[in-house]
């Protein structure tokens, strides 16, 4: 199966702390692939060095054949990945639609001076800037909210704003950090169901998730990593069942439950 993410002995120090220690994973297409760990175990710093917010000390990283280490986050999204954040990034002075449509601008080919002077052509980016965000909205069960101020809504609605306006990049590659983070329990049914219709709308997904339910019932394959250091890769069943993991991270507690 084709590699759509391919991390090579990836390193990264802070002023001497290694805190991702020759992570290497392979991402296949078509699958929704999560990296779990405790906190601090390196989880956060990887998608940053992945989608452009860190520099990595050694190591390379691809998406697809193409080689994205170290280059600029912009780069990066233009090869077709986009991301969320663990804390929300949102403009709160700005309705629901306005948020998606900055999400949009990365795509426009209209540079500023063009847009100064070819009027047609920047209303016609315009309109089509609308109509993405209406169809995001519309897609997210969102669109009554479209003009909504983002500050007046729940955090579950403002967590599916920033999906939604990372999902206007049309990206092929979608990470998630923290996703259902904060979510009560119907919230995470629900934004677990968004996730596989953005799936099966072909975008593969990466994710770090510390709510088990969702990362056992999504996920196709898992990575464990502690202290930064990879200590198990595999199903659902297989994570479940590892000593290692259940030592380092999920806890004897949860192994007898998912066995029960």
């Amino acid at each position: 199966m084709k590699s759509v993410l391919r991390l090579e002995k990836v390193t990264k120090k802070f002023e001497g702390l290694v805190a991702v220690n020759e992570l290497s994973i392979d991402m296949k297409a078509r699958t929704i692939h999560a990296l779990i760990g405790p906190n601090g175990s390196g989880k956060s710093t990887t998608i940053n060095m992945i989608t452009g917010t860190f520099p990595n000390t050694s190591g390379k990283i691809y998406h697809g054949e193409i080689d994205i280490t170290n280059r600029p986050a912009h780069e990066i999204a233009h090869t077709g990945i986009s991301r969320t954040f663990q804390n929300l990034k949102l403009y709160t002075s700005m309705t629901v639609k306005e948020n998606l449509m900055v999400g949009f601008n990365e795509m426009l080919k209209q540079s500023f001076f063009s847009f100064l002077f070819d009027v047609k052509r920047a209303r016609e980016e315009e309109r089509l800037v609308n109509e993405k965000a209406d169809e995001m909205l519309s897609f997210l069960g969102m669109y009554h909210l479209r003009d909504e101020n983002v500050k007046n809504l729940s955090y579950g609605r403002q967590k599916m704003t920033e999906l939604g306006r990372a999902l206007m990049l049309q990206p092929k590659l979608l990470f998630l950090d923290e996703p259902a983070a904060g979510l009560n329990p119907s919230e995470r049914v629900e934004f677990v169901d968004i996730l596989g219709k953005v799936f099966e709308s072909g975008v593969d997904l990466f994710l770090i998730e510390h709510n088990m339910d969702v990362i056992m019932n999504i996920s196709h394959i898992i990575t464990v990593i502690n202290f930064g250091s990879k200590i198990a890769e595999g199903t659902p069943r297989e994570i479940q069942n590892n000593q290692e993991v259940i030592k380092a991270y999920l806890g004897n507690r949860y192994a007898a439950s998912a066995k029960g």
